[in-house]
């Protein structure tokens, strides 16, 4: 069973990201500090899932600290493609983040496809003890591929990816309409589970 208290490493440089998981964690009275802010190097992300590369994150942060580190792996695989992008999903916007192209990618691939356009967005989170363990925490939320884009909210594969009930992508609702649909919330939700 996981415990936590004190100060927490989130194994990200992404302020974003940093914000999102600090306001998360903090009913539990944990402070939230980015890799970032600790000077701690990314490491290569050289696994094959998201619970490979969520894990090698969590640890390499957890060893640098010397605090329990959180890290948070995920993305988009559709089906059609074989689970595409998946792991590689910032891969397929490029070195410049370019997710306009890497959706315009997706609806292509799509079309060669034969017309499923079922998806969903994977996230795992890892909770790393510094000098070992590493716990795992799954979410996903599932729907569909949508085109053309739609709403410049959220980000990433947001505007293309519509949750299953929902008429709005993800790209259309506000934060707090989309983020307890999202595979972030309910990876968190079971993350909160075993941590009580």
């Amino acid at each position: 069973m996981p415990r936590l208290s004190g100060r927490l490493v989130v194994a990200s440089h992404n302020a974003g990201k940093v914000r999102e998981i600090g306001a998360l964690l903090a009913p539990l009275g944990v402070e939230a500090i980015s890799a970032g802010e600790l000077g701690l190097p990314e490491p290569e992300e050289t696994e094959t899932t998201f619970v490979g590369n969520a894990a090698l994150k969590a640890r390499a942060a957890a060893e640098a600290s010397g605090l329990p580190a959180l890290s948070d792996d995920s993305g988009l695989e559709v089906f059609a493609l074989g689970g595409d992008p998946g792991v590689y999903s910032a891969r397929w916007a490029g070195p410049n983040r370019d997710f306009a192209a890497a959706m315009r990618r997706v609806w292509d691939e799509l079309q060669r496809g034969g017309g499923d356009l079922s998806a969903r967005f994977v996230c795992v989170l890892a909770l790393a003890q510094p000098g070992g363990s590493v716990e795992t925490f799954e979410g996903e939320a599932r729907g569909q591929i949508v085109w053309p884009p739609r709403g410049d909210k959220g980000f990433g594969y947001d505007p293309i990816f519509r949750a299953d009930g929902q008429t709005l992508t993800f790209g259309e609702m506000s934060h707090d309409e989309k983020l307890p649909l999202t595979h972030r919330a309910r990876a968190f939700e079971k993350l909160l589970a075993a941590l009580k």
